[in-house]
């Protein structure tokens, strides 16, 4: 069933609801001093400023041929033949807060679907790890590898884990971000959403350096709503 605008989740909570209650998890449960090695890693990220040069609103979303977790490649041509698109980034199936995103997108498809646009998902994980995440959040929208972020990169969206953050991932959150992105890999992207036209136009740009903060999909049918 898809969410109506006061419906909440499996837990009782809203979206956002869920994600405030994990953040306090994390604050609770988490070493303090690797909160501050994080929220310092984060402070130089925001600083960068990278939303300053993501694509916007009224720009043209460059085209994708990107393979799903089968290996079959998806073009967004084909996709914005028939309807609009909405395109969510995530960094990976390891990361709590895309697993909720996922799960509520999925909640909230029927209404995408029913407003004229298909969903797309893209992550820099290979298609083993994409079938893993797909099969664990129920997942029925398309969720495609976009190796080492090079089409991420061409949005403006891409960042890469930094030498201080590596062993906290690997070491205190058990993440191997080579097994999941390939070796050597380690470019993530930004938290981001975009709402396309058939005509290609982004009508609508979420992206956001914070990766705790994520677009809740109910604003994204409400925007579906409008066009």
């Amino acid at each position: 069933m898809a969410f109506s605008e006061k419906h909440k989740g499996k837990t009782g909570m809203s979206f956002q609801e869920e994600i405030d209650q994990y953040k306090k998890r994390f604050k609770d449960k988490v070493p303090e001093a690797v909160q501050e090695v994080m929220a310092a890693e984060a402070s130089k990220l925001k600083d960068k400023d990278l939303r300053s040069s993501a694509l916007k609103k009224g720009d043209q979303l460059p085209e994708f041929s990107l393979p799903n977790h089968l290996g079959t490649v998806v073009e967004s041509g084909s996709l914005l033949a028939d309807s609009r698109l909405v395109i969510c980034f995530y960094r990976g199936g390891w990361c709590p807060y895309c697993n909720l995103e996922l799960r509520a997108y999925q909640a909230h498809l029927d209404e995408i679907k029913a407003f004229g646009a298909e969903l797309v998902a893209i992550t820099p994980e290979q298609p083993d790890s994409s079938l893993e995440t797909i099969n664990n959040n129920k997942i029925d929208f398309h969720v495609l590898t976009d190796e080492a972020c090079e089409y991420a990169d061409r949005l403006g969206i891409v960042h890469s884990l930094t030498e201080a953050l590596k062993p906290i991932y690997k070491n205190t959150f058990n993440i191997d971000m080579e097994k999941h992105n390939g070796e050597g890999q380690y470019k993530l992207p930004l938290p981001a959403t975009f709402v396309v036209s058939k005509n290609g136009d982004i009508v609508y740009s979420f992206v956001e350096s914070d990766y705790r903060n994520r677009l809740d999909p109910k604003e994204v049918v409400d925007i579906l709503k409008t066009l």
